[in-house]
Parts: structure tokens; sequence; C-alpha cells
């Protein structure tokens, strides 16, 4: 017991400015044991801090080490600037939509907009949704194929990202409609 008092004040130490820290204790099988501390303030060392063992899958690991990390787009992106990028993003995707919805012949091909949401219904072969989300800056995407995606504005390529992937949210939405409706898209403003 002595000896994970000393490990966790160790990491702790190294760890000052996090309010809470995972690191491997132990590994079994495929699945990897933690220790998990949790201080109220991270600030101020606790000499009994609340140790938790849990265990995760090596997906989840994975998965936290691969998240990005954290940025307040508020700083970034000024709320205005924002709202015309994404409001403008969205007017185009929903006039070429319609455009596109009269060259395909897909029963149930529908683009609706309503409430700053944008969506599009392919009969059978799925649903998008696209939004605003003002709070963190972003465009999120609910997609039959590739699940939920947050777009971030990228001022260097001046595009709508998926910084987990990398992934132009307009690049995703061409590449997925050829897929499901056959039938190739440009979705560019130019």
């Amino acid at each position: 017991m002595a000896k994970l008092v000393q490990l966790t004040r160790t990491v702790f130490r190294s760890l000052k400015h996090q309010s809470s820290f995972t690191f491997q204790l132990q590994s079994r099988r495929s699945s990897f044991y933690f220790l998990n501390t949790y201080f109220t303030k991270p600030w101020n060392y606790s000499p009994n801090p609340r140790i938790i063992f849990t265990s995760c899958s090596y997906s989840s690991v994975i998965e936290e080490f691969q998240t990005p990390t954290t940025i307040d787009y508020r700083s970034v992106l000024p709320e205005e600037k924002y709202h015309m990028l994404a409001n403008s993003t969205i007017h185009d995707l929903l006039e070429k939509l319609e455009e596109y919805g009269d060259s395909v012949e897909i029963d149930g091909f529908d683009v609706d907009y309503g409430n700053e949401v944008l969506t599009l219904k392919l009969g059978n072969l799925g649903t998008y949704v696209i939004n605003k989300q003002t709070p963190n800056r972003q465009i999120w995407m609910s997609s039959p194929l590739s699940g939920p995606s947050r777009f971030d504005w990228d001022q260097n390529t001046q595009a709508w990202i998926y910084r987990r992937t990398k992934r132009n949210l307009i690049n995703v939405l061409e590449t997925e409609l050829e897929q499901l409706c056959g039938k190739s898209i440009n979705l560019s403003s130019a």
C-alpha cells in the first residue's frame, strides 16, 4: 500500500494541472486495469485522494488517446462569423441537395430545413441530419454511413473539417451520397 501511495503522489506531482488522470497499472488478457485518481482541487495536494480501480477494453483506451484536445472555439471564431459561415454552408447544401433530388430516382428522397436543422431523407437508404452547434462553433452531422461527426471551421482550408479524421464536410457528403444514390454530386460552392 505504501508503494501505491508513493506512486499516486509521484503521478500527481507530474500532472498538477489536470483534474483527473489515468495510467496503466497492470494488463491481463484483452482488458487493461487502471488506477484512476480524482482530486477535488487539482492545485492542492490531498493526502487521501479517492482511488478507484476500473477496467476497460483496449479499444476504449486507444480511443481516449486519439481523442483530439479540447479547444475553446469561442476565442477562435467569433459568434457572428460562425453564424455567417454555418448558415451559408447549410443554405448552399439545401439548394444543391434539392437540385440533386430532381436528378436521382430514389423513393422517399426529401430535403427539409427548419429550426436550423437540415434533414435529408433518402427513403430506406437512411437519413442525414445536419445542424449548427453554436456553443461549440461546430456543424454536426449524423450520417447513415459514417455516423455522427462534428465539423469545426478551419481557417487554413476555409472548410468545415472533422478533426478526428481530417475530412471535409462537403467531401464526406459528396462521397457518401454517390455511394448511396449511385450518382455523383458536386456540393462545393465554386
